[in-house]
């Protein structure tokens, strides 16, 4: 969708942590943001879902050291309360818009029920005929 509408789609991410169902779901948000810190954010999260049954914080590190990031950097920036408090803004936000898993998706602030290709489309395609009128 973003290269199909380049000027007229934002991607924007927010953590939601099933922290119920994964223990390391927090650490595993607050180290995508640490990894983003050193612009390795998608690489970082790709790595996450790929092992997901097997988070830790061992993993973590072992993922930023195969990322090439500064673990010195990284380290510091995993007990950085700056980015827990992100982690827990966007949990918040979540739960006010109705969140209960992930992925979740919206389109300029509706729940995206069809979340195909053409779903996505048919919702952007909705909102930018509405910003016509």
């Amino acid at each position: 969708m973003l290269e199909q509408y380049p000027n007229d789609v934002k991607l924007v991410f927010k953590n939601f942590p099933l922290t119920r169902i994964h223990k390391a779901a927090m650490n595993a948000a607050i180290g995508a943001l640490a990894a983003n810190q050193q612009s390795k954010f998608w690489e970082f999260h790709a790595l996450l879902f790929k092992n997901y049954s097997s988070l830790s914080d061992a993993k973590f590190d072992e993922f930023a050291q195969s990322l090439g990031l500064d673990m010195k950097q990284f380290k510091e920036d995993m007990k950085n309360p700056a980015l827990a408090a992100l982690v827990q803004r966007d949990l918040q936000d979540g739960a006010e818009a109705g969140v209960r898993g992930t992925p979740s998706i919206f389109v300029n602030g509706q729940m995206l029920k069809q979340r195909s290709l053409p779903g996505f489309k048919q919702a952007i395609d909705a909102e930018l005929a509405k910003k016509k009128k």
